[in-house]
């Protein structure tokens, strides 16, 4: 019996015990603003995003949760920004997320209350760096950089 409870404790652990897949979009409107959202869990700025579901894509992860999150369409994927896998990057549990910075359309307002407080527009120059969720800050250099990171 004890052989088989350990076998059951290491299946589980191989089968729990792993990273989950994330996407987190750079919404770009047509002005060049980048539209982030104000999270209800932490209160600080974040980039739109969450975990892909079962039988989807990333793509269209990405595209559902800037839609749930943000109320904006996608029109046109900008460029993959990079994979950030580092154990730490998400308080909550590891996950490894793909960053995409996506061109937008619509008018960005708070779609999902029970996750967002608020949705904003900024500029390069008055983007909250001080007040970002997560390791959100290292997405958003790297996008400035022109970078494309596997961290």
């Amino acid at each position: 019996m004890a052989y088989f409870a350990h076998a059951v404790r290491t299946l589980l652990g191989l089968l729990l015990r792993r990273p989950i897949l994330g996407t987190c979009v750079i919404p770009l409107l047509a002005d060049g603003t980048i539209v982030l959202v104000r999270r209800r869990d932490n209160g600080l700025w974040s980039l739109p995003g969450g975990l892909v579901d079962w039988g989807e894509d990333v793509m269209t992860s990405a595209a559902r949760e800037l839609q749930e999150e943000a109320g904006l369409q996608m029109v046109e994927l900008e460029r993959l920004v990079g994979v950030y896998s580092q154990p730490q990057r998400d308080p909550r549990f590891h996950s490894v997320c793909v960053t995409v910075a996506v061109r937008v359309k619509g008018h960005p307002y708070a779609a999902d209350p029970g996750e967002v407080l608020e949705t904003r527009a900024f500029t390069a120059t008055d983007l909250p760096w001080a007040d970002l969720s997560h390791d959100h800050r290292q997405h958003l250099q790297d996008f400035f950089k022109g970078a494309t990171v596997l961290a």
